[in-house]
Parts: C-alpha cells; structure tokens; sequence
C-alpha cells in the first residue's frame, strides 16, 4: 500500500510538472506570438502605402484560415502565418511584415533555434545509427502493433499538419516539403557516407542514353560520305584560301575573327596538308593531296554535337525530358543546318558555341554564389560565349543575350530579403569579372596567337598602313633597303592615304575642265587625285620655301612639326596649290590642284604645315612610314583630305581629293610610304630616275602587339571589303517563311547540287510557334495585371524562363539585322532560327500543359483532346521526317537528279534551283 501510495504520488507529482512545462511552453509561444502581431502591427501602420501588396495574399487566404487555420496572427506576403515553427520559413520579398528590422532579430532567434535543434537531432540520429551498427549481429524481435502505434500516430499528426498548413497555401507547402526533403536527404547522404567510407574506390557512371542517342544520329547525318563532293563548295573559296594561308604563315585580311580558321588549320596540319592548293573558283575539284574529310570535319563534328547540347539546354530551362528529346531531334531533321555542317563553313562552331554558352549560364544562375560549381559553370559559360564571338562577330550577339539574362537575374535577387548589400555586391562583381574578363581574355588571346602566325606579306597587304606591311617578313622592307628614315629638304615621296582606302596623292598633266556639268566653273589647274594602283606620278619632292634648289645636301635639313613646306610634284615639277574655288564633286570643299602660271594674275597659294599627329611615340621629326602627318593649307586653313568620291571620266574615274576646312577628319591622315634623296638639281635627270627607281620604303618596322591589334579591329569594322550584289543573297523579312534558298554546288555533268534550304515545315511551324507564345505572353500579362492568374507559381516561372532565353534570344540573333547595310543570306539566320526551335519545344510543351490542366476532368469529350493532341504531334513528327528525307538529294548532293526530280522539289516559285543547259524540262 505504502509502496503503490508513493508510487501514485510521484506519478501525480510528475504529471503536475510535465502539465506545468506545458503551460510555461504555451505561454511563451503566446507570448512570442503577442510579439510577432505588435511588430507587424507597428509595421503595417508606418508602412500603409505598402498595404496593397498584400491585399491579396490576406484577402485569398483569410476564409481558409479561419476555417483551417483557428489563428488571428498576421499573414506573411505568401500567406504563412508568423508562428515560431514557420517563422523562418517567411517568403523572401523585402515587402514582408517579417522582413522588417524590427522582425529580423525575432527571425533570426528562430533561425538558430531550429539550426541547433536539427544538430541535436543530427546528433542523436547519428548515435542512433552507430548504436544499431553495433546491434546488427544481435536477433531483433519481430515489431509488434503497440510498438507502432506511436509511429502511425506521429505519421497522422504530421498529415494532419501539413493538410492544415496546404488549406493555407499549397505552394509553400509544396516548397516546405521539399526543403524537409532535401534535409534529411542530406542527413542520409551524410551518415551513409560515413558508414560507407570503407568504399574509397568506388566510381559511378552516368549514361543519358537520349543524349548519347541524339548524338550518333546528328553524327551518322552529318559524316555520311562527308567527302562528297570533293569539289570548292560556295564558301569554302575563301575559308579554304585562309586555312592556307595559316599554314604557309602568311598574312590575310579577314572580316570575321579567326577562331574557326585557327582550328581547322591546327587539325589538318596533323593530317599533312601543307597549304598549297589554291581554291580557285566554287566547283573547282580538290588536288589528291588535299584531305577533304579531315578539313570539313571540325564543322561536321560540331554540328553533331549540337543536338545533344539543346537537349541539355532544354533540360536546363526546366523542360520535360520528352520536350528537351523533340528539341535535339528537330536539330538533326533541319536540311539547312545539316548542309551548313558538312563543308568548310563557321555557322556549326558558332551554334555550338553559342548554345553550350546558354546552357552553362542558366546552370550557373542556379549555384549558389562562391562555390566550386558557380565558378567552373561560370567560367564555361563565357568560355564558350567568347568563342562564340572570336568564330564570327554575330556570336557576340549571344553574350549580350547572356549579358540581358545576367541583369535580370541580378534584378531580381534585390528583391531578395535573406541577401545582405555585401552579399548583392559580390554577385555583381562576380558576374562582372567572369562574363567581361574572360571574353576579354580570350578575344586578346586570340588574335594574339593570329598575328603572331602570320607573319608574312601576303596577297591583302594593301589594305594594311605603310607601317602595318613594313612589319611583315617580306612586305615593305624586302624592296626598300637603305631606305632613309628622316624625311628632310630635297625627299622624294609618295603619300599614302593612311585610313580607309588604299590610294596615293596622285597629278598628271590633265587638268581640271572649266566648266562641270552643273556649270560651275572650275580653276582649270592641274588636277591633283588618289591613285589606288603604284605610278610613277604619285612621287612628290618635300621644298623648304626659303631655298630654291631641291637637292639634299651633306647636312639634311630635317622637317619637324609645325615646318612649312612646299610639295613639287615629282614629274611636272608644279606645286601643290589650293584656293577658294569649289572642288569638283564636293563644293563645299576646296579644290586642290597643282598650279599652273596662267599670266592671269591669280597667284598660287602653295604653302602648307606639317602637323604630326602621333608625335608622342614617333617624335617631333617627320619619319617615313611612322609618322602620320595631317597637311595644313597655310592660306586658308584647309586640311589636305581624301574625299572618297570618284571623279567622271574627265578624271581618268580616280578619286577626289579637297580640301577641307574640318581639320579633324580620318581621311585627312597621310603617311610617306616611298621614300629617298634626291640627288641632282636636273629636272630632267631627276625625271628620268624616278622613272626607273624602284618603288617602295625602309628597313622592317617593330610595331607593338596592341599598335597591329588596333590597326586591324579598325580595318575589321569599318573598311571591310562588301559584297556589292548577289544573285542569292535575300533579306531578314524574307528569311521565316524560307522565301529564298542559296545555290552551293552544282555538278558539272549532271543536276546533282547542293542548295541550302531548311525543313519547310518546321520553318513554318516555329513561326506559328513564336507567334503563340507571343500571344499568350500579352494574354498572361495583361490576367496577371488584372490579379488572374491562370498558371501556377511554377509553370509561370517556366514561361518566364523561356520568354527570357528563347524569345529575347531570337530578337536578339534576328532583329540586328534589319539594321546592316550590306548583303545578306540565308545562312546569317540560322543563329536565330536555333532559338526559334527551342521557344516552339517550349509551345508544344505549354499547350500540352494547359490542355492537361483545364481539359482532364471535365467530361468524356475533353478527356481525350490531350490525346488527340499527342497524336497530332506523332503525326507532324512524321511529316518533318518526310520532308527532311524529300529533300536530303539538296543536302548531300551526291545522287544524280534529272530535270523533272529537280522541278518536283521546288515548293514555292522563290527557290532558284540550277538546272544544266542541256536539261529538258517537263
């Protein structure tokens, strides 16, 4: 009795104090939970303007809560209630009650409440797993129903939980559950490393078999008799002539970076070609030592790798699998970007650069800042952007896409609560160091090794200065030994238009007509032009004013900055004059002439001053080559400037040369290329050796990396040789509906060619594609504005995503184009076509998505229009694989096509496909 007395009393006295505890635990929750309502109370009466941006998260849950929820405490902006076991778990908008200053030190007491309590339960989990290790040989009894009870009690109580909390908001229920699940995940994963550690030299291998398999069927289509056929196909006339031109070291100008010839050049190298064929014309055969199947495969490898690569980009913007499999597939069932893998073309290096690019960056946006994959994924993705552009300049079009993504990530991680200013700035400054020093570094990189392989003249020297040649093996210094460098009283020169075209001031006997066709009338002088060809008439003799003889002495008198001198010309001996009269093609210039004594008491004005522009680095004495130098007419204050247009047939159709009282002009630059001493007061001894001297400068020049560099980027963008016209060129407007194709190769005994055209219907499709989107993207926003909305949080963020990459993508790759003046083709689209692809895989994913959502459920006949749907899709699967092999005879080019086989494949009246003269047509 005494014994079971005290036992029911210590039963009772231990009861007592577990019902005390209780109590103290509620009313600190209460308590706490007093705190949470005065400080969003305080918070929402000083922030009243902010009010509306809650209205709808208070408003859409507060009927729930009532009924679910039995708590008055204020709303999160998600809708979650401000309790200490979800406190922490508060969306991210800076505009949340529980964002404020005065709510942060209460947040963060929960933050390390709950960090310390996971540690503990770590902790015993941990202990618990040992202790079972440790048990394991031991029988364990069979677990029997009152065992689990507590378990399924647990269980239910956590269902009950979770099912109250998803009545308030099932999306941070959702997110909830996968931040519990990622926890104990990586609980398991720990405790399962440290019990496995045992197996040190274990290796996992992941294969995706959708990747592998888009692989070896973009590869089988692009290396099917990739040697066929072995003739000069279109373009590859000039990227084959550059190749050689890489492997004999010598010089040539090219529009486009280097990058893509650079590579091609490295691989053939090792398969023994020495660079000596000479791609004479399109449909040329190839020499028997010309490897045609090692110099078209970089292309053909990276357009088979292009496949498997949107697949992965897909993937990355939150695609279905199968979604991400039709993208890789559409990529091989293209005609157009299987023609353009096949031969000596950039556009395969391009696309893949630019699309592995995307595809690391949205990887890297996704990694959480510092860490070993936000680095790696980061430097790849402008790696690979870089590349992009040092392939063609259009690439540089996707790092601006990857620049656009860049801000509006940033952008919207300043409405991101949980990231401190410090944390914001070493996003910014990451991003910055990655995505400009990197393309930086390799654009130097680049062209540093370019320059440094080709190091001797060659066939485009002349569009290069004086300088630039002189410092080629074999330019300018294998004709000009023992060349003076000062120019002095007595040089002879020639003057080269420094910038822009390659001509020299130029006179001839001829003189300018009294009146032009406007009847303006003229001086009637010696005309003075640019001369674009080497002539004995472009030679000038440098006259101090105050000395009448022009030979150099023993002591050259040396001209500096700001001398003034007197040109003679070399053959006529008249000076070079300017006056007030107007030029012949541009009036609002002066005309420059050399002066001729009329007797009419017209004096010439021959006097002009030597400004040398660069000064600094080549000092105040005029040097031959160096030196660029702007001439001043003293009279009037006119610079000496190319004017760029060319003079009538009065004019022997040379250009024009004026002067212009805008001294600050490019074309107003000059430079002594030819130089030497004369050397006889005779002016007919001195005609006869300028007749016979050989034409050209000095000693090899040392210019700098950084002087050629910029040399040859201003000859890159803005004196690059246009193609004037072209029968198969086409316009941007044309190029969606595939108005117009391009004649590659046609075989010299038969019909069989090579014309690059794409797959009708998946052009056609992904313009109906991009007008969808386009279309529900206004709809959406314009619901969304209204406070509809129509998606769920997450498969609005999928559109989003692919609105931003894909959408903007395309804008970006197409409408540039629209802008250049100069002539276009069907290949300059394929950039933007790429992204056009990806955006429909994201439509037809969409489309499925939205009939799943409002169709299934309601009613037997709705049921089965997501069926019907995917059966459509099956069925135009099939038809693009009927176009593709239709028109793979226009890919390949190897089968012999009569007249009528060739007539059958042209759809629309647009295409210009070639037929032999001698074909009959039916």
């Amino acid at each position: 009795m005494s014994s079971n007395g005290s036992g029911s009393g210590g039963t009772t006295v231990q009861r007592r104090k577990t019902t005390r505890s209780k109590s103290k635990q509620q009313q600190q929750q209460q308590q706490q939970s007093n705190v949470a309502e005065n400080l969003i109370e305080n918070q929402n009466a000083s922030n009243e303007q902010n009010e509306r941006l809650h209205f709808r998260s208070r408003s859409a849950t507060s009927a729930t809560t009532s009924v679910t929820c039995n708590s008055t405490s204020p709303l999160c902006c998600n809708g979650m209630l401000p309790t200490t076991s979800n406190m922490f778990d508060c969306c991210r908008d800076i505009n949340c009650h529980l964002n404020t200053p005065l709510a942060l030190p209460l947040r963060g007491s929960v933050e390390h409440s709950r960090r310390s309590s996971s540690r503990q339960s770590f902790l015993s989990d941990v202990s618990k797993s040992t202790s079972a290790s440790t048990l394991a040989a031991t029988p364990t009894p069979t677990p029997t129903a009152s065992s689990a009870a507590p378990t399924s009690v647990a269980s239910k109580k956590s269902r009950s939980r979770s099912s109250s909390s998803g009545s308030c908001d099932n999306d941070d229920v959702h997110n909830a559950k996968k931040r519990a699940a990622n926890a104990d995940s990586a609980m398991i994963n720990t405790t399962s490393a440290a019990a496995a550690s045992t197996d040190q030299f274990t290796v996992s291998l992941h294969i995706d078999l959708f990747t592998w398999g888009l692989f070896l069927l973009a590869f089988f289509t692009r290396f099917y008799k990739l040697a066929t056929p072995p003739n000069v196909v279109f373009d590859e006339l000039h990227y084959g002539k550059y190749i050689a031109h890489y492997m004999r070291n010598i010089f040539f100008f090219d529009q486009h970076p280097p990058l893509g010839k650079q590579l091609i050049a490295g691989l053939v190298s090792f398969a023994g070609y020495d660079g000596n064929y000479t791609f004479p014309r399109i449909g040329a055969a190839y020499a028997s030592n010309v490897p045609i199947f090692w110099l078209r495969f970089l292309p053909a490898l990276c357009g088979s790798l292009l496949a498997p690569v949107v697949y992965k980009l897909l993937l990355e913007a939150k695609m279905r699998r199968w979604t991400a499999a039709l993208g890789g597939l559409l990529i091989i069932l293209d005609n157009s970007l299987l023609t353009q893998s096949r031969f000596i073309l950039m556009e395969s290096m391009l696309l893949l650069a630019s699309t592995v690019g995307i595809t690391c960056l949205l990887r890297f946006q996704r990694c959480s800042l510092g860490s070993l994959t936000w680095i790696s994924t980061g430097a790849a993705a402008a790696f690979s952007l870089a590349c992009a552009g040092c392939v063609k300049y259009v690439g540089f079009l996707a790092l601006a896409l990857a620049g656009y993504l860049l801000c509006r990530h940033l952008w919207n991680l300043l409405y991101d609560a949980t990231l401190s200013t410090r944390q914001l700035w070493m996003h910014f400054l990451g991003r910055l160091l990655l995505f400009v020093g990197i393309p930086l570094a390799v654009y130097l990189s680049i062209f540093y090794i370019h320059l440094r392989t080709l190091h001797k003249a060659g066939p485009h020297d002349s569009i290069m200065t004086s300088a630039f040649q002189a410092s080629l093996d074999g330019g300018l210094a294998s004709i000009t030994q023992g060349q003076p460098l000062a120019v002095v009283h007595g040089s002879q020169i020639t003057l080269r238009h420094t910038h822009g075209r390659t001509c020299w001031l130029h006179s001839h006997a001829a003189v300018y007509p009294v009146r032009y066709k406007d009847q303006r009338g003229s001086s009637h002088q010696q005309q003075v032009t640019c001369y674009s060809f080497k002539d004995v008439n472009n030679w000038w003799i440098v006259k101090k004013p105050d000395r009448d003889d022009l030979v150099v002495g023993e002591k050259p008198v040396a001209i500096r900055h700001g001398d003034i001198i007197q040109l003679v010309h070399g053959i006529t001996s008249r000076g070079l004059n300017s006056h007030d009269v107007a030029a012949p093609m541009t009036p609002q210039c002066q005309e420059v002439s050399c002066y001729i004594d009329y007797e009419i008491k017209m004096e010439g004005e021959l006097l002009w001053r030597v400004e040398i522009l660069n000064r600094q680095t080549e000092g105040n004495r005029w040097h031959a080559i160096k030196s660029e130098i702007r001439l001043i007419h003293v009279s009037t204050g006119a610079a000496l400037r190319f004017s760029g247009r060319q003079l009538p047939n009065w004019g022997f159709n040379q250009h024009e040369v004026v002067a212009d009282r805008e001294q600050n002009h490019q074309d107003a630059i000059w430079n002594v290329e030819e130089h030497r001493y004369t050397k006889t007061q005779d002016q007919r001894e001195r005609e006869r050796q300028l007749l016979s001297a050989e034409m050209i400068p000095t000693k090899r020049t040392k210019l700098t990396f950084w002087a050629k560099l910029l040399e040859l980027q201003t000859k890159m963008f803005w004196h690059a040789k246009q193609v004037q016209s072209h029968m198969y060129s086409s316009q941007p407007f044309e190029w969606p509906l595939l108005d117009k194709g391009i004649a590659y190769w046609l075989d010299a005994k038969s019909n069989a060619q090579i014309y690059l055209l794409g797959n009708v219907l998946i052009w056609y499709t992904a313009s109906i594609g991009l007008l969808i989107y386009s279309a529900l993207l206004v709809f959406y926003a314009i619901r969304r504005r209204r406070l509809c909305f129509d998606l769920t949080g997450s498969e609005w963020q999928r559109f989003l995503i692919a609105g931003d990459t894909f959408y903007v993508g395309y804008l970006v790759h197409y409408l540039p184009y629209f802008f250049v003046d100069r002539t276009l083709f069907l290949h300059n689209y394929l950039p933007a076509f790429v992204f056009k692809i990806l955006l429909l895989c994201y439509v037809v994913e969409h489309l499925d998505y939205l009939l799943r959502r409002y169709c299934s459920g309601r009613g037997a006949g709705l049921q089965h229009v997501v069926r019907i749907y995917r059966l459509l899709l099956i069925l135009w699967l099939l038809a693009v694989c009927f176009v593709f092999v239709k028109f793979l005879p226009l890919s390949y080019g190897s089968k012999k096509m009569t007249a009528k086989e060739v007539t059958s494949l042209r759809w629309k009246d647009t295409w210009d496909f070639i037929l032999q003269k001698n074909s009959v047509l039916h």
